[in-house]
């Protein structure tokens, strides 16, 4: 679906890690800022959708539960000092962030799921295959489990109903037998140590192009991060705190995260409950959104930034009604 998009050159605005920020032509066109507009950037990452939205005049709220995004956060703080504020926070606690904000209502919610450039591309994080690192892939490094720690300790079954659910990895018993298998004899403990040993279970995966340990990485990813839990419980804070008029925008990078806000987006703009025997009758008490979209990369987008191909975009917009209690 096409966007009347403002002319932007998305493809040289790079934040302060040299990151750019996935599909910011059609998150600008459907967010329509305005100057005094309140944002809240759920997902700060390194600043570049959020520098956008203070271009344009909006005031924004950045989260982020990576402390190393503090140093993007602190140049953008710098220059907007009256429209910006940063705090390293997870945005399930989206509603309690923006109370202690001092806002009752905002205009926007962005959320962009995912792991950015810099966390990829720096081994020492363990969210990458490509070089050998700690297998940690912890987004907050303050506390909480490890991949190795799943990786290690999770029962057999468990950690392949982990793989399939979060990595839809089909071979998912394969791999978590082989993973059991070879941690009788030594722990994992890095990236590539776990890599080897998912190319070896999956040996004709890597001939079609994809990394056979990319789809169980991705699984640990989540299942560290808890983002599945987290994405299911900022949703309908967002549509509580946001003006009506405003704009939700979620971009997701897998099935997984996307099926959720699809869900989430059309339970929440159906304007009739879907309720056994009864189809069709009863007004739905929670149509909190409008005008649902989505919005898939351009081609250009995609030679420019590989990163993007998976990526989808959905907007919605928020109802009169008021939430149901």
């Amino acid at each position: 679906m096409a966007l009347e998009c403002e002319p932007i050159l998305w493809v040289k605005r790079e934040d302060a890690g040299g990151h750019v920020p996935v599909l910011l032509a059609e998150v600008l066109a459907a967010a329509q800022v305005k100057p005094g507009d309140r944002w809240i950037d759920g997902t700060f990452g390194r600043g570049g959708h959020t520098r956008a939205l203070l271009e344009r005049g909006a005031a924004v709220l950045g989260l982020d539960q990576d402390g190393e995004a503090a140093e993007a956060a602190r140049a953008l703080e710098d220059r907007w000092p009256g429209d910006f504020k940063w705090k390293q926070r997870n945005f399930k606690d989206l509603k309690t962030c923006t109370t202690e904000h001092g806002w009752a209502k905002v205009d926007g919610v962005l959320l962009d799921l995912g792991v950015s450039s810099p966390q990829l591309e720096r081994a020492e994080r363990g969210f990458s295959f490509q070089a050998e690192g700690p297998l940690d892939m912890r987004m907050d490094q303050r506390g909480g489990p490890t991949a190795a720690d799943l990786v290690n300790r999770l029962p057999e079954e468990e950690l392949s109903k982990l793989f399939y659910e979060h990595g839809g990895e089909r071979e998912a018993r394969r791999v978590a037998r082989a993973v059991a298998t070879r941690r009788r004899t030594a722990p994992f403990r890095t990236t590539t140590d776990l890599a080897m040993v998912v190319a070896k279970a999956l040996p004709r995966r890597g001939s079609r192009g994809l990394h056979p340990a990319t789809k169980v990485f991705q699984a640990l990813r989540i299942a560290v991060n808890r983002e599945k839990e987290a994405l299911v419980a900022a949703l309908p804070q967002a549509v509580e705190i946001m003006k009506p008029g405003g704009i939700l925008a979620v971009i997701s990078f897998h099935s997984g995260e996307d099926r959720v806000v699809k869900q989430f987006m059309r339970e929440r703009s159906a304007e009739w409950m879907d309720t056994p025997g009864r189809p069709n009758t009863l007004p739905n008490p929670q149509r909190h959104l409008r005008e649902v979209r989505r919005f898939l990369p351009s081609e250009g987008e995609v030679a420019k930034n590989p990163r993007a191909r998976s990526a989808r975009l959905r907007t919605a917009i928020r109802n009169e009604e008021k939430i149901a209690v």
